[in-house]
Order: structure tokens, then sequence, then C-alpha cells
């Protein structure tokens, strides 16, 4: 079966129409705005701390905005038909992250311009934040497919929040080690990293790396999820 853009844009569509009838997703993406308004405000946009808003857009609009539209699919009993229609799996996962990742970008460039967030090197700028696109989509609709309700996914989220959305904070209450050495390697840790190489000039090649295996790791997590809750639903 072909590839079908058609497909891809209808599921894209009927997301649409459903964001704009969620007042709940609405606010929850203008947290990181607030967030980058506030840092411009007080004139933090040259620090590390500029970048909080753009890991917390990763995390809110990447994630949790995913797997609440994955969630209210299956709390509608929609998400099994659509499962069954004749869209292939890729079709379907694309088509339902293609909003979540439209509303991360947009939410990105919103915090860049509200945080006066100095960008290093576009292009491999632009490189991580798709990077960490497919990875906190993936994560999100992982969220959204093994929760029963949207109201499920923010349960099952918080720690995703937590993690990957305030790991920072949490590494300075923290002596153990082992446990600083594997949190050191979660994609928001390598995403810093590279955002602090490429202002310092420092080689990050290595960063990118990493986030290339989340990748692979994630998305064959995500198409083996995908494939027993289809089977199984």
């Amino acid at each position: 079966m072909q590839f079908s853009i058609k497909r891809v844009n209808a599921i894209l569509m009927k997301d649409w129409k459903d964001l704009l009838k969620n007042s709940y997703i609405i606010f929850t993406l203008a947290m990181p705005l607030a967030l980058a308004a506030w840092i411009g405000k007080i004139g933090e946009g040259d620090s590390a701390f500029a970048t909080m808003p753009i890991s917390l857009a990763l995390v809110i609009a990447g994630a949790f905005i995913q797997a609440a539209m994955v969630a209210e699919e299956k709390e509608k009993n929609t998400l099994r038909g659509l499962m069954l229609s004749p869209a292939t799996t890729t079709e379907i996962l694309i088509g339902k992250s293609a909003l979540s990742a439209l509303m991360t970008i947009l939410v990105i460039i919103g915090s860049i311009l509200f945080s006066d967030f100095n960008m290093p090197s576009i292009p491999l700028f632009a490189l991580s934040i798709l990077f960490g696109l497919i990875i906190y989509i993936a994560i999100g609709t992982i969220l959204g497919l093994l929760s029963r309700t949207v109201m499920e996914t923010t349960i099952v989220g918080m720690p995703v929040l937590v993690v990957f959305g305030m790991g920072s904070f949490i590494k300075t209450i923290i002596e153990n080690e082992f446990i600083l050495k594997i949190m050191s390697y979660l994609p928001n840790e390598q995403l810093d990293a590279i955002w602090t190489g490429l202002n310092n000039g420092e080689g990050v090649m290595t960063n990118f790396l990493i986030l290339l295996v989340w990748i692979v790791v994630i998305l064959a997590l995500t198409f083996i999820i995908y494939g027993k809750r289809r089977f199984d639903n």
C-alpha cells in the first residue's frame, strides 16, 4: 500500500478541529510562552536559563499534547476505527503527530522571541529541535497508547514532565554518581549540551549520535506498542 498524503492530511484536519474545541490543550500550550516572557523580562536571554522554555515546549507541546490527543481518540473509541481503516501504521502515526509537531514548533519560535534567546548555529540548532521533536512526540504517542483516558495521561505523564522537563533542577539535589550518569544521557540533557556546546564553539557530534540512538529505540517501541494495541483492543 502506497503512502497517501491525503490520508495523513485528513487525520491532521480532524485533530485540528478537535484542538479548537479543547481549551485545556490551548491553555497548556501557553505555559512555555509565559515562562519565556518572564525570562525575557528579567533579562536572562543570554544564559542557559533561556533554554528552559524550549525544553518545556518539547515536553508539554510535544509529549503531553500528543499523549492527550491519542488518549482522547481512545476515550471516544475512535482510535480503534482509525487503526482498522485503510490508512497504514506510518500514515496514522505521522497524521496523529503532525499537529503536535506544528504546535511545538510554533511554541518554540514564540519562546525564542519572548525570551530574546540568541540561537547558536541556526542549522544545527534546528536539527537538534527536529531530533527532540521526534523523540518527545514518540514518547507522547506511547503515553497516549498506554493511557485509557485523557486524565490518565496527566498522571502517567507527570514523571516525564519532572524528569525530562526539570532534569537540571533534579540533578542539583541528587548526589548519587550512578544516577547522575544515567540522567546525563536523557534527551533533555543532550539537547542542553548541544545548545551550550554551540554557544561555546565546542563539538556536539557525540550528543547528536546519542539523540539518534534515542530516536531509533523510541520509534521502534512506538511501532511495537501501536501494533499490540491494534490487535489487542
